[in-house]
């Protein structure tokens, strides 16, 4: 079963960072960096459920050192 997660934060530099950390935690398909206005930048990602619950818990533990999460979502 395939799963979608997003990550939201304030700024271009936290969203990158979010993307490499969850990259780098599970094996995930990246979707895209997505600006959407008033500096807020969200990155999209594929993969199955629990890998993809993993990338999401790690890009935003990544992103919250740099950047403000805005939120976080696993579809």
């Amino acid at each position: 079963m395939a799963a979608i997660g997003l990550i939201e934060t304030q700024g271009l530099v936290g969203v990158i960072e979010a993307a490499d950390a969850a990259a780098k935690a599970a094996q995930i398909e990246l979707l895209g960096i997505e600006q959407v206005g008033a500096g807020l930048v969200s990155v999209r990602f594929s993969g199955e459920v629990a890998a993809v619950q993993v990338a999401v818990q790690a890009g935003v533990e990544a992103a919250h050192k740099i950047s403000q999460v805005v939120s976080h979502h696993v579809i």
